[in-house]
């Protein structure tokens, strides 16, 4: 078998996890850097990402402005330190978010338009960098300005001229310059690209006007912004950090933009996984406080606009913002976080970036410093002990999945010129597509409505902008191929608009023996309004023209049309799961997440996999029995709601025609001794249960308590249990994570869903079987009391400390949340 780790000292950081490193006030210190730094690469972190923010009160006189030398010295004493460690460092080309600060003039702060009266009235928006540091204050700069990155980017110059020890990467965060939708050079440049004078339209953009070449002009509105916004803020940071020596990081989402030409930008396309994804694993729990409304659910659709342009362009890491806002502070568990970083893999993310860890003073109270946003993943989290077991696994996971490539039959053409054309509802007039809402833009679209279907379908795939598909070719085997990825077929969502420049590259591909398939119609309007009459004859005329190429298909029926064109359908997505295909090796591999309810166990087929082999990065590695069904080879796979693995292709395995058998249960019968070991304020007296339940039902004391407390039971087993193979202990609900030890053998910690044990063969004996479990919770119930007696903890700047729905943060009004083992112990077997 081939799924060894091997992660070697050069690529080691990127295989680790990563965390976002916020530096409050900038007020650091090199030894609590050096020992924050010691305690990130202990708990299985590759590296650090610092973005300095607002300070803490109280610390005021150790500011340190940012860019100065003071500063710079800590950034290289920090980039030192962790290249001794193994430890990466990126940092944000700012402070806070977005781009802005001191040397911005209000000439080149960011600009608002509208029409009044039929002319363009323009206003400064006179935004300010959100969450600035000491030294970062001061305007956004205009995004679509000729020379304000560039003039913007002259501080960094200086700071970093005499440098050593620079970070490995810059980092651009999502666009959230709210309602910048203008230049001074707007007009000049409009015409200059569309070719017609702007003002006598301008009423036409107007979201009230609904005349006939309304959306031609707001298509030429929105192409002219997106294109400066590529040109003159994304391609100049990119070539200035690459000038200078640093690889990019770039969160193009909630921009204007086209996202799949913004990501293409960057070395490291970053989407975000911001709030809870409502997966119905059973025992997988939702913060009830958590608003849809408000901020929307994460999407793999989304993200995967980021793997995307990752994918066509052959860039090896795909990178995330993961668990924002993933539940309330204080409320996050290690079972919450695991299925949506298995969300993030299925969508092609392989480099996780934890959103975040506050640097803290080694010495100050409990809880310490902590950013305004959840989750924290520092040393005062309440899974800080177990943090080590997920970055184990989210490590095994990335060095497979960095080390390989996509295999995606498909590519999804983009047509964000139907999406101009609609009036827009953000503040500006204009789109902007957010990983957020995706409701707001992707979801209603045609792209949007046949991506859905894909992705349930069982289809991999990429998607594909207009600019790409002048880089596309057909290989010598009649695949589409970008230079690093190749495609068996590109689909043509039904659409209205379409640039000429893009059907010209349609044509140029199917007289190459490229294979299109266009849904349902061919597209109607040439995009913008510029001579449109004259433009649309010719457009016409080469769109019959492209519909009568033999490698052309148009049609309803997508999934006959891609079987025609040798496409695979995964039958893995119809059970339920969710999955990413890549090749190592020259082999196939699957991950496989099961992040719903449907599927425990069956025989399935794989497109390109007979025989596989499942290296679960948390339980180890099997051989799958393998059987052919009326001609097709399955593969009998165990894959519970919440577990994941890696599948690959496997020699001499025995073919089996039954392999499931009755599940069959015991319960652990028995009394409960409960003793309380480490923990806060104090630890509760010890108690006897004659149930399982939650230890906030054992006394005033034991309601508050954040830690961890030793579950004993003596239980017997039946003889005829102790003789079955592949015995299993479930844990039930367990509150948040569990040691398990058995007659003096150690079962494991456990800490995701489902919570099941397996119990090596000798372990259990007929009577008088001894069990300690040793369960750690969170550190809420604690943090009510603590807010209650001493709220003074939150003691920070701006937006100081907020709950999940920005409103003031206050656990004293918080019920107690259940802690322990929660249900009844049950050992599991096969009959």
């Amino acid at each position: 078998m081939s799924f060894a780790l091997t992660v070697n000292a050069q690529n080691i950081s990127t295989a680790r996890p990563w965390t976002y490193w916020w530096w409050m006030g900038s007020a650091v210190k090199k030894q609590d850097i050096k020992a924050q730094l010691d305690i990130f690469k202990k708990s299985g972190l590759g590296g650090v990402h610092i973005i300095p923010i607002y300070g803490a009160k109280g610390a005021e006189k150790d500011f340190i402005p940012f860019l100065s030398p003071k500063w710079l010295e800590m950034m290289e004493y920090t980039v030192a330190e962790g290249k001794k460690l193994g430890l990466g460092v990126d940092m944000t080309t700012g402070t806070g978010w977005p781009f802005g600060g001191p040397n911005v003039s209000t000439e080149l702060g960011a600009l608002q338009m509208e029409v009044v009266d039929g002319a363009p009235s323009v206003k400064n928006t006179k935004q300010m960098v959100k969450r600035a540091a000491p030294g970062g204050e001061g305007l956004v700069f205009n995004p679509f300005h000729k020379s304000a990155m560039s003039q913007y980017l002259t501080r960094f110059d200086s700071a970093f001229s005499a440098v050593r020890e620079k970070p490995r990467s810059m980092y651009m965060d999502s666009y959230e310059a709210y309602g910048a939708n203008w230049t001074e050079d707007f007009l000049t440049e409009f015409q200059k690209r569309r070719g017609y004078d702007l003002r006598p339209n301008l009423t036409l953009l107007k979201d009230s006007v609904n005349k006939q070449n309304a959306g031609l002009v707001r298509i030429d509105y929105q192409q002219t912004l997106a294109e400066l916004l590529r040109e003159r803020y994304a391609n100049s940071w990119t070539k200035w950090s690459r000038d200078h020596g640093f690889k990019t990081r770039y969160q193009a989402h909630g921009s204007p933009g086209n996202l799949l030409d913004l990501y293409d930008e960057s070395d490291i396309p970053e989407t975000e996984s911001f709030g809870t994804s409502r997966f119905p694993i059973p025992g997988l729990r939702v913060d009830p406080d958590y608003s849809i409304k408000q901020f929307g659910t994460p999407n793999p659709l989304a993200m995967k606009f980021a793997s995307s342009a990752a994918h066509f362009s052959g860039k090896k890491l795909v990178s995330s913002e993961t668990s924002t806002w993933l539940a309330n502070h204080f409320k996050v568990s290690l079972s919450q976080i695991k299925p949506q970083i298995d969300e993030l893999f299925v969508s092609g993310i392989n480099h996780i970036f934890y959103h975040g860890t506050t640097y803290s003073p080694i010495n100050d109270p409990y809880p310490g410093w902590l950013f305004y946003a959840s989750t924290n993943y520092g040393p005062t989290s309440h899974f800080a002990e177990h943090f080590h077991l997920l970055n184990k696994y989210v490590e095994k996971c990335q060095s497979i999945l960095q080390e390989s490539k996509p295999d995606n039959d498909v590519l999804v053409y983009f047509p964000i010129h139907d999406l101009w054309a609609k009036p827009a509802r953000s503040s500006g007039g204009v789109h902007l597509l957010e990983v957020h809402h995706v409701d707001r833009w992707l979801l209603d679209l045609p792209f949007g409505k046949l991506t859905q279907q894909l992705w349930k379908d069982g289809y991999s795939f990429d998607f594909v902008s207009d600019r790409q598909l002048e880089r596309l070719k057909v290989d010598s085997k009649g695949n589409l191929a970008s230079g690093a990825t190749s495609y068996k077929t590109l689909i043509i969502p039904s659409e209205t608009y379409m640039p000429e420049e893009t059907l010209a590259s349609l044509l140029r591909l199917a007289q190459a023996g490229g294979k299109i398939i266009f849904q349902g119609k061919t597209p109607e309007q040439v995009a913008g309004f510029g001579k449109h009459d004259e433009r649309q004859k010719t457009f016409l005329e080469n769109v019959v023209q492209l519909s009568r190429k033999n490698t052309v298909q148009v049609g309803t029926d997508v999934d006959k049309l891609l079987a025609q064109n040798g496409v695979v359908q995964e039958e893995v997505s119809k059970k339920g799961l969710s999955y990413i295909r890549k090749i190592k090796n020259g082999k196939v591999i699957y991950f496989v997440s099961n992040l719903g309810n449907a599927f425990t166990e069956g025989w399935i087929s794989l497109g390109k996999i007979k025989v596989a082999a499942k290296n679960d990065p948390l339980n180890g590695i099997s051989v799958l029995a393998k059987r052919d069904s009326a001609g097709i080879a399955q593969v009998y796979l165990k894959l519970l709601p919440g577990q994941s693995c890696f599948l690959e292709e496997e020699s001499g395995v025995a073919i089996v025609s039954n392999v499931k058998g009755k599940v069959k249960s015991v319960p652990v019968s028995g009394n409960w001794d409960i003793t309380f070991l480490k923990g806060r304020p104090s630890l509760p007296e010890t108690a006897k249960l004659q149930k399982l339940g939650s230890w906030t039902e054992l006394s005033d004391s034991a309601v508050y308590f954040s830690g961890t407390a030793r579950y004993t039971v003596t239980f017997d087993v039946p003889k005829s249990v102790l003789t079955k193979k592949g015995l299993q202990l479930d844990l039930g609900d367990v509150r948040e994570v569990a040691t398990v030890k058995i007659n003096g053998k150690v079962l494991g910690t456990f800490w995701s869903i489902p919570f099941i044990a397996d119990i090596q063969s000798g372990i259990l004996k007929e009577k008088g079987n001894k069990m300690e479990i040793e369960v750690t919770n969170l550190s809420a119930n604690y943090m009510r009391l603590r807010d209650k007696q001493l709220p003074d903890w939150k003691k920070f700047y701006d937006i100081n400390v907020a709950d999940i729905t920005y409103k003031k943060f206050d656990a004293s009004s918080w019920q107690p949340m259940p802690s322990g083992l929660l249900e009844p112990l049950k050992i599991v077997y096969q009959e």
